[in-house]
């Protein structure tokens, strides 16, 4: 007899069926005992006159008649267990929200994340991913994938983390910028779905060591607002395929995200006019002013001071402020972007002005000595925006095993 699922039962009223999964609860009456079975899809209720002495966490199968007395259930079961607990669980899963703190959580995550509320927060992370996949394929992209072992440090804005590779020093690689803009030269526009590493000494709410970065890269355009006009359609994508799997109601992506320059969003952040970045709390304040003023969860910030920038950012026409943006959600930034230099001479300068020698980069600067089209792209934070999306505290509850200053382990 072929297992279904719980989400199935419905389906087959009157039949035998089997199903199988994890004893979520029981409850015991003076009568009759409800056998509460989780699986991937949700419970099942199995109903039984004799006394079960089976511990929570258990795997079970359950052979059974589906009735309908005003739920779907299961009776006259056969019940066989297929793992046993023998240990006490170090919360109670049977609870609509897990009780236990987050790092007992962490401490425990082979058992916290089957909890329905964690297993949401994946299920949530995996559909905004095919979300981001699906709206760029539509949009001509081609997924690429790229090293995450690099020979330089050479990309500022983190530290990094450093390896023995074979006798000689390497780093796991901070994001896939270098690589992606090469291949805007291979495939005009690309994207990537996959880890980067920042060994940041942030011990907050909003960072972790290893994260799950959703890259893009475009080329010919005419400069970062042709960059922003496309992520926006993406988000629009992602949000429509979580609800679409998920059923999870997402906040609506406007078909024009409000936009500020940077000097403006100083002021309406109430911060000073030479501060050279957003602090958390300014963007706290943006958050407010966009959902007051147009509605929108959104908001983008442009024109970021050049000196804040990495030295592959292009200028905009005031060339002390920068054709980059970010991207604002519910008040915290998720995305990184802008419009990229594309001459080989502008890099040569740029790693000048920085005092950066050119030998580091020569195998990133050979694409742009071979030609490559005015370009631009964006890095979408994963977890950042997970977490901002179901109203997550702490990014760790939307990770299913995160990486942190103090966390190695599970």
């Amino acid at each position: 007899m072929q297992r279904i699922l719980s989400i199935q039962l419905k389906e087959h009223k009157g039949e035998k069926v089997r199903i199988a999964g994890w004893v979520h609860r029981v409850r015991r009456l003076k009568s009759v005992t409800f056998l509460i079975v989780r699986d991937v899809e949700g419970l099942s209720q199995v109903v039984t006159t004799e006394a079960i002495e089976i511990p929570e966490g258990s795997v079970v199968e359950v052979t059974g008649i589906v009735t309908a007395t005003g739920q779907v259930e299961l009776t006259s079961p056969e019940i066989r267990v297929l793992s046993g607990v023998d240990v006490p669980l170090p919360f109670e899963m049977h609870r609509p929200v897990l009780s236990a703190g987050l790092n007992t959580q962490l401490d425990h995550a082979a058992l916290a994340l089957r909890h329905p509320a964690r297993a949401l927060n994946l299920r949530i992370a995996a559909a905004a991913t095919a979300g981001f996949r699906k709206a760029l394929e539509e949009q001509r992209f081609v997924e690429i994938q790229t090293p995450k072992i690099v020979e330089s440090a050479t990309e500022s804005g983190a530290n990094v983390f450093q390896l023995d590779y074979f006798g000689r020093p390497a780093y796991l690689a901070q994001s896939p910028q270098f690589f992606k803009q090469l291949m805007v030269g291979v495939f005009e526009r690309v994207f990537e779905v996959g880890p980067v590493f920042r060994a940041e000494p942030s011990d907050t709410a909003r960072h972790l060591a290893q994260y799950t970065s959703l890259d893009a890269e475009m080329g010919f355009i005419e400069d970062h607002r042709d960059v922003m006009r496309a992520l926006t359609g993406t988000l629009n994508g992602m949000f429509a395929e979580v609800t679409a799997r998920t059923g999870f109601v997402t906040p609506e992506v406007p078909a024009e995200i409000p936009a500020v320059h940077f000097t403006e969003a100083l002021r309406i952040a109430g911060a000073p006019e030479d501060e050279p970045d957003l602090a958390p709390a300014h963007e706290r304040a943006l958050g407010e002013w966009a959902l007051r003023e147009h509605g929108s969860a959104f908001v983008y910030v442009t024109g970021y001071p050049m000196r804040k920038r990495p030295f592959y950012t292009h200028p905009s026409p005031d060339p002390v402020h920068s054709n980059g943006f970010d991207l604002l959600f519910k008040g915290l930034e998720i995305v990184t972007g802008g419009q990229r230099l594309h001459r080989y001479e502008d890099y040569v300068e740029a790693l000048g002005r920085a005092g950066e020698p050119i030998e580091p980069y020569r195998g990133y600067l050979d694409g742009f000595r071979y030609g490559m089209p005015p370009h631009g792209g964006w890095a979408i934070g994963l977890e950042r925006l997970v977490a901002r999306l179901v109203g997550a505290v702490n990014v760790r509850e939307v990770t299913a095993f995160p990486r942190d200053l103090q966390r190695l382990a599970p």
